[in-house]
């Protein structure tokens, strides 16, 4: 059954020659955005333009309430729409997801915003390629005293030096601090004592401390949809895990120097039906301190 265009914007109150309402509503990975048809058209030869320009309103996707779909991170398209608004880019003080933004901006063909999301030097550059960048006086200044830089012998020591002191100055200016890791769990015992327990998985594994430090141990797998623009220097309870491995936070919290301090666990008994004999669920909650000093 065809679906009807009022179920995905207003009345066309736009351009006349459009087939698209001037309000369009749209499903980005399930999460629901209300924009305008001009702000989806904003830059030419885009992927949005060409779907909402060249296009009609049969030939793109729509979900079951007839809101256009499109199968990306819904969460990262709200800067996409920011930026379509007035072609600015604005994002919080801490970001740590610029590459998968810069890898949403690809999909979307703006190559303007892709531009200024690629990082200036890239991680296989030295710091001496930056500095003979960005400063031809300091690269003439170690390559002799006349300015010469035919030999690029002392740029390198001076910044592998460079280099491996920064690396030990960012392992000694490591931030100090807590993380809490917690988790619920539930498993069956059945009326025979001796019958293996039946265990369900770990739903989500919580994360609580400041925010600098949550990021800087679990990056990407760190789910904040929750709290996204929290400052780096406050505190949540907020934010969770993407996996269900309790031994894969356990490493990724080793690998950066926390060690487990403290850990505490609580449990809860009922039956399955009001029948006593019928099986037994019990249900956890568990939480480890992790510590950084």
């Amino acid at each position: 059954m065809a679906l009807a265009d009022s179920a995905s914007g207003l009345s066309n109150g736009g351009d006349a020659d459009s087939p698209f309402p001037e309000i369009i509503e749209l499903n980005v990975g399930g999460q629901v955005y209300l924009t305008r048809h001009k702000t989806l058209i904003s830059v030419p030869d885009s992927l949005l333009w060409q779907m909402f320009n060249q296009k009609t309103p049969k030939e793109l996707s729509r979900d079951s309430k007839g809101r256009y779909f499109l199968d990306r991170d819904g969460f990262l398209f709200r800067y996409i729409l920011d930026y379509l608004r007035d072609l600015n880019l604005v994002l919080p003080d801490y970001f740590p997801e610029k590459c998968r933004l810069k890898r949403e901006a690809d999909f979307f063909q703006l190559q303007d915003l892709s531009k200024r999301l690629s990082p200036k030097v890239s991680k296989e550059n030295s710091i001496s390629e930056e500095i003979s960048q960005s400063d031809p006086e300091e690269v003439g200044f170690l390559g002799g005293a006349g300015g010469s830089t035919t030999s690029l012998e002392p740029t390198r020591f001076v910044s592998t030096m460079t280099s491996t002191h920064a690396r030990s100055q960012s392992l000694e200016s490591r931030k100090s601090g807590y993380i809490t890791v917690g988790y619920r769990g539930s498993y069956t015992i059945g009326r025979d004592a001796q019958a293996d327990a039946k265990f369900r998985r770990v739903a989500r594994i919580t994360v609580c401390g400041k925010t600098s430090l949550a990021k800087e141990v679990f990056g990407d797998t760190l789910n904040e949809s929750r709290d996204p623009d929290r400052p780096p220097e406050r505190y949540t309870s907020r934010y969770y895990l993407k996996f269900n491995f309790l031994e894969q936070a356990f490493e990724k919290l080793s690998e950066v120097g926390f060690r487990m301090v403290a850990c505490s666990s609580t449990g809860t008994c009922a039956y399955a039906s009001n029948d006593p004999s019928e099986d037994k669920i019990w249900t956890s909650y568990t939480e480890y301190v992790f510590c950084r000093d």
